[in-house]
């Protein structure tokens, strides 16, 4: 090579642009950053806020400091300077996601306002480690009804097991040879009953009790069974009486004692109005049914409304979930130590004559399959949890041929962990 080409050479060298390797000009998270970046600097503008990031994803730890990096970079481009310290204004940013994308969402606090922010990211060629639906759900049959009514909600004692149909409260033997009636409180009210009866078990604070709400009405069943039952002789102390308190909401802490919240349920409209005690400083709509689960900051309620929408109220916002346009409008928490440990059990929507339940986990404000649909031999009408939180109760109603009736049973549901 003549000295001149090697000058001009060294010359188209040193005027070339220097360009950093590919990963590190362009991360994998730089452009979801950015994304997310954008929204939350047009809710809150430029000025200071606090920065929190939440791994419930299945993006490993050493990733996290290079996410982190790019969020703030990119608010910081935006004129969102962070400060270390709790300011007004509050980002919140939970990573979940599944095996097919991943969903980062930002919750910022001004004040006592919340507004929410989210992105979609997809997952290349992703090899994960796991499997998606990693759980399987099993069920057994507990009880199968020797009355035509409907069953509201039972609990099951080693050798019994206690049914609250609309109008009386049933304890029956667990026989081989079928269940035995031991005991019967009937149950009355001034009031008209709905087209659709709901009600709930629970045991009172001593756990001596068993305690059965039914709209207007709440009775007191002592477990104790007497020397010679028989449903002519009612267990002394067991009694009813018209009641418009609020009904606990169950979760598996407080079957068996104080519950945490209660809700005000309208009778004439077999829905929950949305008041709830003690406040949870939001407004929430009238709803079909609700649960607590476990979140990073203690518990967030979740409801299905009226109108079909599955919202979470925690943080004093109520904020809508992502992914539950089949579910139906029975569900309950389940604590089976899969997964992140505690998932959401809920039936299919519809009125259909073989029903489904399938688990759910919900990492951020998004519901996420964790098993496979578990089909039922009928129709679901009422899901609680089981006093031991590991196992969920169902209702089924098994419709019947033309010209005969519908018959009813319990079945116990419970998860393995792949």
């Amino acid at each position: 090579m003549t000295p001149m080409k090697l000058l001009w050479l060294l010359l188209i060298v040193a005027s070339a642009p220097m360009v950093p390797p590919a990963c590190a000009a362009s991360g994998p998270w730089e452009q979801p950053s950015a994304a997310l970046a954008e929204q939350i600097a047009g809710i809150l503008g430029p000025g200071q806020a606090h920065l929190i990031l939440r791994n419930n994803s299945k993006i490993p730890a050493g990733e996290i400091p290079a996410i982190t990096h790019s969020l703030e970079e990119a608010l910081k481009a935006h004129g969102v300077q962070l400060s270390g310290a709790e300011s007004a204004n509050t980002i919140r940013i939970t990573l979940s996601g599944n095996l097919r994308e991943r969903l980062w969402v930002a919750e910022i606090a001004e004040g006592s306002e919340t507004h929410v922010a989210m992105v979609h990211v997809d997952i290349p060629d992703a090899r994960p480690s796991i499997t998606l639906n990693q759980m399987v759900l099993r069920k057994e049959r507990l009880f199968a009804s020797p009355s035509d009514h409907p069953i509201l909600a039972a609990n099951q004692s080693d050798s019994s097991i206690v049914i609250l149909y609309p109008d009386k409260l049933v304890t029956y033997a667990l026989d081989p040879a079928g269940p035995r009636e031991q005991n019967r409180l009937t149950i009355s009210s001034r009031r008209s009953r709905t087209r659709d009866p709901r009600g709930i078990l629970l045991g009172d604070e001593k756990g001596g009790n068993t305690i059965a709400i039914v709209p207007g009405v709440q009775c007191t069943g002592a477990d104790t069974v007497p020397a010679d039952p028989g449903p002519e002789h009612p267990v002394p102390g067991s009694h009813c009486q018209d009641s418009d308190d609020p009904w606990p909401i169950l979760s598996p802490d407080s079957t068996n004692g104080s519950p945490k919240l209660k809700a005000f349920y309208n009778a004439a409209r077999n829905y929950f109005t949305g008041v709830i005690t003690p406040n949870l400083d939001v407004d929430l709509p009238p709803f079909y049914s609700a649960a607590l689960i476990p979140r990073a900051d203690g518990a967030g309620l979740l409801i299905n409304g009226i109108d079909g929408k599955v919202q979470l109220a925690e943080s004093r916002a109520l904020k809508p979930i992502a992914g539950t346009r089949d579910w139906g409008s029975d569900f309950a928490s389940l604590h089976s130590g899969c997964g992140t440990g505690t998932q959401i059990v809920v039936s299919g929507s519809g009125e259909a004559l073989t029903d489904s339940l399938r688990a759910y986990e919900i990492p951020a404000q998004e519901a996420i399959p964790a098993s496979t649909p578990l089909a039922m031999d009928g129709t679901v009408t009422a899901l609680w949890t089981a006093p031991d939180g590991k196992s969920i109760l169902a209702a089924i109603r098994r419709s019947a041929s033309q010209g005969q009736v519908d018959s009813y049973e319990v079945d116990r549901v419970t998860a393995n962990c792949n």
